[in-house]
C-alpha cells in the first residue's frame, strides 16, 4: 500500500494540532511531513518535500491559502490542494473550484468528515498511481508508440538525413506541424530504476509522462533513438530555453518520485530551423552524458555547463575524436586512456600513404587547439610552437604518440575542473554583488537574478548552494537581515521604515523573520543592544 505524504499549512498552531490528532493517518494511508505557519513558509516546504496533499486555510498573513493553491497548482499541478476556511464566502468557494481543489471543507471539522475526506483523497491517489504503473497500459504505451514514419522522419532530421527540398513532403506526408520560430532537442536518458518494474516498460511510461508534461505549452515532437527518448521543443524566442530548463528539471523529480525513475535531461543549443536539428541534437546528447559530473535526475543545459563548447565545424566524421574530447570532460583518467587507444587505432592503419599520415596529425593538432580555446584552456610547454611541434609529432612511433597524446588529455582534464570551478565561483560572485547592489528591492527575486546572468533557475539553484552553502533565497534574506540589524543599532529609524529600506514592503512579515532569525523583534533588539552598550 502506498503512503502519501500531507502539509498541512494554518496560522493557527492549535489547529494544526487537532487535525493531526483526530486523524489516524497511517490506518488511512498518509503521513504528515510537517506543518506551516503561513503560505511562503508553506510554499518553501512544498518545493522541498514535493507532498502529495496540501491542505491549507484560507486566511493567513503573508501568502493567503488561494495563493499558495494557485502558485502550487502552477508548479506541482499533480499535488492535491485541500481548502479548510471559517468563512463561508462563495467567491472563496468558486476560485477553489477553478483551482481544482479536492475538497472545500468548512470549520469546525469533525474527525468523522476529515477521515471521509483523506479515505476519498486515498481512493483517487491510488487509482491515479496506479493507472501510471499499470504494466497493460504501459505495454499499450509502448506497443502505440510513434508510427514507423513519423520516427524515420525525426530520427533523419538528427541525423541530416532530411535535405531542404523534402522538408515539405515530409512535413505533408507525415501530417506534421512545426509552427514555432525556433526549435531545440531534448534528449531524455532513463538511466536505472528504483523497483520491479520492466526497463522497456519503465522507459515507455517516462516518455508518455514527458509528452503530456512537454506537448502542450512546446508543442514537442517525440521518438525513441539509440536507446534514449528525443523531444524536439519549439520555442518563440531563444529566451524561452532558460524556462524550458527549469521545466525539464521539475519533469525529473516529479518522475523519480511517482515512478521510481531515474531520468537526465540533456537540453540542446536552439536553432532556428529545423535542418540545424543534428547540432542541437547532438550537444543535448553530450550534455546527458555530463550526469557523471553534475547528478543524475536533473536537467542538464549545454549552454549552461560548457558555453563556449558549442563548434559547429567539428566533422562528424571524426567520431573517434570527439569521443576522446568527451572523456577529457567527463571521463575518468582510466576511460580516456581507453579513448586515446581507440583513437590512434581508428587513424594509424598500416597501408595509408604518408600525405595521409600528415593530414592526420595536422587534423589532430589543429582540433586540439580549438578544444583549448573553445574551453578557455592555457597553451603550455611544446604545444607553444606549433611548427616544431608538428614536425615533432611526425617523427614519433607510435607508442611516443600515444603517450605524448595522453599526457596532453589529462591535462586538459586538469584544467577543465579548474575552469568549471571558476566559472562557478565567477557567477555566484555576481550574484552576491547583484544582491549588494537591489537588495532594497522588494521584488528581487530568484527569477531576477537568473535573467541578468542568464541562467535558468535550476541549474544556478544548484550551483549557488553548492558554492555558498545556502540556497540564494535564504542568503538574500540573510543579508537583508544583517543590514537592518546594523541600521536599527546605527540609526534611530522606525523599524518599517527600515524594513522598506531593506526590501521588505510588509513592515509585519519584516518583524516575523527578524524575529525567526535574531531570536527577538526588531525594537527588542535595538534595546537590548543599547543596555549591553551600558
Amino acid at each position: 500500500m502506498d503512503t502519501y505524504t500531507v502539509l498541512l499549512v494554518d496560522d493557527e498552531e492549535e489547529v494544526i494540532q487537532v487535525i493531526m490528532r483526530k486523524i489516524n493517518w497511517g490506518e488511512l494511508g498518509f503521513s504528515v511531513i510537517g506543518f506551516a505557519d503561513n503560505g511562503v513558509k508553506a510554499l518553501e516546504l512544498v518545493e522541498e518535500f514535493q507532498p502529495d496533499v496540501v491542505m491549507t486555510d484560507i486566511k493567513m498573513p503573508y501568502m493567503d491559502g488561494m495563493e499558495l493553491s494557485n502558485r502550487v497548482k502552477a508548479q506541482f499541478p499533480a499535488t492535491k490542494i485541500l481548502l479548510f476556511t471559517g468563512f463561508d464566502e462563495f467567491e472563496y468557494a468558486k476560485e477553489a473550484i477553478h483551482l481544482e481543489v479536492e475538497e472545500y471543507i468548512l470549520k469546525p471539522m469533525n474527525s468523522a468528515e476529515l477521515t471521509n475526506v483523506f479515505a476519498q483523497l486515498k481512493v483517487k491517489l491510488d487509482q491515479e498511481i496506479s493507472e501510471k504503473r499499470n504494466v497493460e497500459i504501459l505495454q499499450k504505451y509502448y506497443i502505440e508508440s510513434l508510427p514507423l514514419l513519423r520516427a524515420d522522419f525525426y530520427s533523419g532530421l538528427v541525423e541530416g538525413r532530411v535535405h531542404e527540398g523534402e522538408v515539405s513532403k515530409y512535413l505533408s506526408d507525415c501530417r506534421i506541424s512545426f509552427t514555432g520560430q525556433f526549435f531545440c532537442c531534448l534528449v531524455i536518458h532513463t538511466s536505472q530504476k528504483e523497483g520491479d518494474m520492466d526497463p522497456l516498460l519503465l522507459s515507455a511510461s517516462v516518455r508518455e509522462q514527458a509528452k503530456e508534461r512537454f506537448g502542450g505549452k512546446w508543442q514537442a515532437k517525440s521518438f525513441a533513438y539509440l536507446g534514449n527518448t528525443v523531444f524536439i521543443a519549439q520555442l518563440e524566442n531563444e529566451n524561452e530555453v532558460w524556462e524550458l530548463t527549469d521545466e525539464c528539471d521539475r519533469f525529473c523529480r516529479y518522475v523519480r518520485h511517482v515512478l521510481g525513475a531515474v531520468v537526465t535531461i540533456g537540453i540542446g543549443q536552439v536553432c532556428g530551423n529545423i535542418l540545424e536539428l543534428p547540432q542541437s541534437y547532438s550537444t543535448a546528447r553530450e550534455a546527458v552524458s555530463y550526469r557523471a559530473l553534475y547528478g543524475a535526475s536533473r536537467a542538464i543545459n549545454m549552454k549552461e555547463i560548457a558555453p563556449q563548447k558549442v563548434d559547429k565545424s567539428v566533422p562528424s566524421s571524426e567520431a573517434e575524436l570527439s569521443d576522446l574530447f568527451r572523456m577529457v570532460r567527463v571521463g575518468s583518467e582510466e576511460e580516456i586512456a581507453q579513448a586515446v587507444g581507440r583513437y590512434l587505432s581508428h587513424i594509424s592503419f598500416p597501408d595509408k600513404s604518408l600525405q595521409r599520415h600528415h593530414m592526420d596529425v595536422m587534423e589532430l593538432l589543429s582540433m586540439l587547439f580549438r578544444f583549448s580555446v573553445n574551453n578557455d584552456i592555457a597553451i603550455e610547454g611544446d604545444m607553444e610552437d606549433m611548427g616544431n611541434l608538428y614536425g615533432s609529432l611526425l617523427d614519433m612511433e607510435p607508442d611516443a604518440l600515444q603517450k605524448w597524446l595522453l599526457n596532453v588529455s589529462l591535462s586538459f582534464r586538469e584544467q577543465l575542473i579548474h575552469v568549471r570551478s571558476r566559472t562557478t565561483e565567477t557567477l555566484v560572485s555576481k550574484a552576491m554583488e547583484y544582491v549588494w547592489n537591489n537588495y532594497a528591492d522588494a521584488k528581487l527575486s530568484l527569477d531576477n537574478v537568473c535573467e541578468a546572468l542568464g541562467v535558468s533557475n535550476s541549474y544556478f539553484s544548484t550551483v549557488f548552494k553548492k558554492e555558498a552553502g545556502n540556497s540564494f533565497i535564504g542568503y538574500l534574506t540573510d543579508y537583508r537581515l544583517d543590514r537592518a540589524a546594523r541600521l536599527l543599532i546605527e540609526t534611530n529609524e522606525k523599524s518599517y521604515m527600515i524594513a522598506n529600506q531593506v526590501g521588505y514592503s510588509d513592515p509585519n512579515y519584516f518583524s516575523y523573520v527578524f524575529k525567526k532569525r535574531f531570536g527577538v523583534a526588531p525594537s527588542k533588539y535595538r534595546t537590548e543592544y543599547a543596555d549591553s552598550e551600558e
